[in-house]
């Protein structure tokens, strides 16, 4: 990545500009879903998780999902017909989507100018409204309606798989 990643403040502003409404509420940073669990109390909508990988041939991917969701990654990269995947190290996030482990978002496809990345949404996720994101650091959470996130992905230049990750869990 050549260029400074967005700050929350500038994605705001995006979000802003793409007429795409949002709220955002602070809290202490969480660094995984169990953390999330326990500190966000009533807010309303879909909970979600975004996973960093890498496949086999060096190919980046985004796979946005409800929290609660367990996916196989072998299941996920058969469905896609992509080669095998891994969990893309922290200099390679960073590098490609401008932000730290524990802050992984969809609103970090802003930060791929290069187009890098290939999303993936868990249709049953879009069914919820809003969804809830960190926006791109993991002390605050952002919700947004779900089509806006698609907006949102499309004014970023990116196509996002929706897929059913039904039957794709690890046993």
């Amino acid at each position: 990545m050549t260029q400074t990643p967005l700050t929350p403040d500038e994605l705001f502003a995006h979000l802003d500009g793409l007429g795409i409404g949002h709220r955002t509420v602070c809290h202490p940073p969480v660094f995984t879903v169990a953390d999330a669990v326990a500190l966000r109390g009533s807010l309303p909508g879909g909970h979600c998780k975004s996973l960093f990988l890498k496949d086999k041939k060096g190919a980046f991917w985004l796979a946005v999902m409800l929290e609660a969701r367990r996916i196989d990654l072998n299941k996920l990269a058969g469905r896609l017909g992509a080669p095998r995947f891994s969990f893309g190290r922290a200099e390679e996030l960073y590098a490609v989507l401008g932000v730290r482990p524990g802050s992984v978002t969809p609103f970090a496809l802003v930060n791929d100018r290069a187009h890098r990345v290939t999303p993936i949404l868990d249709r049953e996720m879009l069914g919820y409204d809003p969804l809830n994101y960190h926006p791109l650091v993991n002390d605050r959470t952002t919700a947004i309606a779900p089509q806006d996130l698609l907006r949102f992905i499309a004014a970023c230049g990116h196509q996002p798989h929706i897929i059913d990750l039904d039957g794709l869990e690890r046993g």
